[in-house]
C-alpha cells in the first residue's frame, strides 16, 4: 500500500524560501500511472492546489496564481519529490500536503481526484 510523507521545516522566515520534501514508500513513485501533487490548506479555508509533476518525464503543471514562486522538482536516486515556494510570506502558512492521481485525470486541481495523501505538515511563516 502506497504511503505519502510529507517533510521538512516548520518554521520559516518571511522573504526566505520554504522546501519540503514528499517520500513515498510501498510503491514506485516512477510508476507512469500516476502523477504527484503538492497541496495546502491555510487555517480555515479549503485545500488549494500549487502544483503537479509527473514523475516520468518530469513535466510540471502549476497554479497560475503560484506559478512565479513555485518549483517542483523529482529525485531519481530517491522515492521523492520536493516543493519550493519562494519569497514567502504570512499569508503561506498553511499545511501542506502531498498526493496521488491517476495520470489520465484532468483535474489536477480538484482535491476529490486524489486517491493517496500525506498526513499533512504544518508551516508556519513568521514575518
Amino acid at each position: 500500500q502506497v504511503q505519502l510523507q510529507e517533510s521538512g521545516p516548520g518554521l520559516v522566515k518571511a522573504s526566505q524560501t520554504l522546501s519540503l520534501t514528499c517520500t513515498v514508500s510501498g510503491g514506485s513513485i516512477t510508476e507512469n500511472s500516476y502523477y504527484w501533487s503538492w497541496f495546502r490548506q491555510p487555517p480555515g479555508k479549503g485545500k488549494e492546489w500549487m502544483g503537479t509533476i509527473a514523475y516520468s518525464t518530469g513535466v510540471t503543471y502549476y497554479n497560475p496564481t503560484l506559478k512565479r514562486r513555485t518549483s517542483i522538482s523529482r529525485d531519481t536516486s530517491k522515492n521523492q519529490f520536493t516543493l519550493q515556494l519562494n519569497s514567502v510570506t504570512p499569508e503561506d502558512t498553511a499545511v501542506y500536503y502531498c498526493a496521488r492521481i491517476r495520470y489520465d485525470s484532468s483535474w489536477y486541481d480538484n482535491p476529490s481526484q486524489y486517491d493517496v495523501w500525506g498526513p499533512g505538515t504544518q508551516v508556519t511563516v513568521s514575518s
